[in-house]
């Protein structure tokens, strides 16, 4: 049987295919340039993407299982629905999807609604599918190296109400292993829908705190000016997607975040160990600054 990974070189998306190989699986990997992708031995590169239906019907034609990650872009919901209803008509069996977090109550950013509409088309068409909710990936903290480093300062003004975050590498192992249950079941496994998020709760305070302790050295929260967040991600994306992310880290600090009951017992049986924390990512990213 065979899985199509879909965002197969992005930091979550190439570690699911990893972990899918690894296990034995047969990988169909989608890419726009599989020339030049580098896989592990067993993965087969696939050219397409999820707006060119033809390449995308062909790379779903005998597969069984799919990853769909669709990234953040000013057509993610046109081509979000186009796998899905192709996915459908494929007669695609196992299905994980990568939503986000509150992605029902945060009506704001532009990609979040994607992944709300996403999240209910899959509810209509009736696709066996475990949804994935991450929470603020831990690895966007990684760019911020230089503010901490020299200025002292945690920049992301993810606010001061609650935060919860997820290592990109668990949310990677996390989608691998719900696609592999679902792959080896003998029976259609009913949707069901995981928030991935490490347990503890965190604030920009405290991550500034985390990071003081890790780097032996003081480190504060840049506190939480939007227009000088957006101003700063200007300065190497669109503008479009710079005001979509203003737009999310306005709802952390309005709204915060909540992780449903049960969601840590969830994730350790799944994995079969606790979830990576902040402070473990933390550690380990200096170490990565040292080096």
């Amino acid at each position: 049987m065979t899985i199509l990974v879909t965002g197969s070189t992005g930091t979550v998306g190439s570690e699911v295919t990893r972990h899918l190989a690894a296990a034995g699986q047969q990988v169909r990997a989608l890419t726009r340039s599989p020339e030049t992708a580098d896989f592990p031995p067993g993965v087969t590169p696939v050219k397409g993407e999820l707006t060119d239906i033809d390449s995308l019907r062909a790379a779903l034609d005998g597969a069984s299982g799919l990853f769909l990650l669709s990234a953040v872009s000013q057509d993610e919901l046109t081509g979000t629905l186009i796998a899905l209803d192709l996915a459908h008509r494929a007669g695609i069996r196992n299905l994980v999807y990568l939503s986000v977090i509150h992605a029902d109550s945060y009506a704001a950013p532009p990609h979040f609604a994607a992944k709300a509409a996403a999240e209910r088309v899959i509810a209509d068409l009736d696709l066996p599918t475990t949804i994935l909710r991450p929470g603020y990936y831990m690895q966007n903290d990684a760019w911020e190296k230089d503010r901490i480093l020299t200025e002292g300062v945690y920049g992301p003004p993810v606010g001061k109400k609650a935060v919860l975050t997820v290592d990109t590498r668990d949310l990677a192992e996390v989608a691998a292993r719900a696609l592999l249950r679902r792959q080896e079941s003998t029976d259609s496994l009913p949707r069901e829908t995981l928030d991935v998020v490490a347990p503890e709760v965190l604030t920009g305070d405290t991550i500034a705190a985390i990071w003081a302790e890790t780097i032996a050295r003081p480190v504060s929260y840049g506190g939480n000016d939007l227009d000088a967040f957006e101003t700063q991600m200007r300065s190497f994306m669109p503008g479009w997607m710079a005001y979509d992310l203003r737009l999310m880290m306005r709802s952390f600090q309005v709204d915060g975040m909540t992780a449903t009951s049960g969601a840590d017992h969830d994730l350790h049986s799944l994995l079969g160990r606790p979830m990576r924390s902040y402070r473990e990512f933390a550690r380990q990213t200096a170490q990565l600054w040292e080096d």
